[in-house]
């Protein structure tokens, strides 16, 4: 991992002392929570998720280049929005329990289930490739790492969703639709911590809308100074801030 915390048993609690990273947490799980109390979300939090995945899919493949264009009728031309919809879809209703499952018992399985969501169509008549982390470079070892950490950090949520975002944007594991990935992977901790249980939050507008601050500050996570990493897990805690504003939106859009 970018910082290594090798005298602790937990490695991601020295980030949450870090400068400004707890407030930023706080936030973070507060404005989400609040969400959640909207009365559109009482009850109807299945439409307003099912709007949330579908702004995210569009923002998350913007990020990486895509398209965030639907069309009124026939397949997604672009490769990197449908894969982004796919994710998307897989993040919703009913197959967001199952993947919540998936990954709450074995997080590298969830993450490869993503990649063959995101890629299906960036990955040339070469389906083995689809889910399967590159060799070399320690990729195999840091996944594994990272995810025995998911699984036993006590850190607050937005943090561990800020360190495998990070962690996937910066090993580039696949080699294709990374990005894509790892913000998915990022919205299944956030529900599967109980941060955002009905995945109402759309933190991928700001990456979208601030997109140069956003590849700079995942550059800096992956130097691994830890005053970069806390400032990208700040921008993360914000981001995802910003998405209960954004989920909001939604709600009073739908009204109740």
């Amino acid at each position: 991992m970018p910082v290594a915390f090798d005298d602790v048993s937990d490695p991601l609690q020295p980030l949450v002392e870090l400068p400004g990273v707890r407030a930023a947490a706080d936030a973070a799980r507060d404005a989400l929570a609040e969400v959640h109390r909207h009365k559109a979300n009482r009850r109807g939090w299945p439409t307003t998720a099912a709007e949330a995945a579908i702004r995210a899919a569009r923002a998350s493949a913007s990020a990486d280049g895509g398209s965030v264009d639907l069309p009124a009728e026939g397949p997604v031309e672009d490769p990197v929005l449908a894969g982004a919809l796919r994710v998307g879809q897989a993040l919703d209703g009913d197959s967001l329990k199952i993947m919540v499952g998936v990954w709450n018992k074995a997080p590298l399985q969830a993450i490869a289930r993503l990649h063959l969501l995101a890629a299906a169509d960036l990955v040339d008549d070469d389906n083995e490739r689809l889910g399967r982390p590159q060799q070399g470079r320690g990729i195999g070892e840091r996944l594994s790492l990272l995810a025995d950490v998911v699984v036993t950090s006590s850190a607050p949520a937005p943090v561990v969703a800020a360190v495998v975002h990070g962690e996937i944007l910066a090993l580039r594991p696949f080699g294709s639709a990374d990005g894509v990935v790892a913000r998915g992977a990022s919205r299944l901790v956030a529900v599967a911590s109980g941060l955002d249980p009905h995945n109402l939050g759309v933190p991928e507008v700001t990456w979208m809308r601030f997109g140069e601050k956003y590849r700079a500050d995942a550059a800096g996570f992956a130097s691994g100074s830890a005053e970069a990493v806390g400032a990208w897990v700040i921008s993360c805690c914000n981001a995802f801030e910003a998405g209960a504003r954004e989920a909001k939106s939604i709600a009073d859009a739908v009204g109740g």
